[in-house]
């Protein structure tokens, strides 16, 4: 498998040199090559994709429903890119995208204070958008107890 362009728009490089490819689906789908898988975070299920795809029920401005399944679905793609093309993506492509790529940020080896920051830095510089979303990445993964 191939992995994304790193200079395509929507790329995240993480600091192990996986790619990862954040976007909004309200947003035309880029130009180029497609996911080899996607994971989209939204509070209904999306719509059939040419790709193999998971969805992570995730309503607006909100925390994914469940938990453990996040965590499960981050781990996921965090090991697919390493070797394909993976999509995350929500309605906008930054308050749950970009939460989600934090995280992913985390399993690549980023202290969770310091995800946000990354994210907004290399992805888009609102991602992330509420307390909660900022707290969640904090707290990521889950911790026993």
């Amino acid at each position: 498998m191939d992995t994304w362009d790193p200079e395509a728009p929507g790329i995240l490089r993480l600091p192990s040199g996986r790619l990862l490819r954040g976007r909004g689906l309200r947003h035309s789908e880029p130009e180029g090559a497609r996911p080899d898988f996607g994971l989209y975070l939204l509070g209904s299920p999306p719509p059939a994709f040419a790709w193999e795809a998971r969805w992570l029920r995730w309503p607006d401005f909100r925390l994914p429903s469940d938990r453990a399944e996040a965590e499960d679905a981050f781990r996921d793609a965090w090991e697919r890119c390493a070797g394909g093309r993976v999509e995350v993506a929500c309605g906008g492509g930054r308050g749950r995208t970009g939460t989600a790529l934090a995280c992913l940020a985390v399993l690549d080896g980023i202290p969770p204070e310091e995800a946000v920051g990354h994210v907004r830095r290399h992805y888009h510089r609102r991602a992330v958008e509420t307390p909660w979303q900022h707290r969640y990445v904090r707290r990521f993964p889950a911790r026993a107890g």
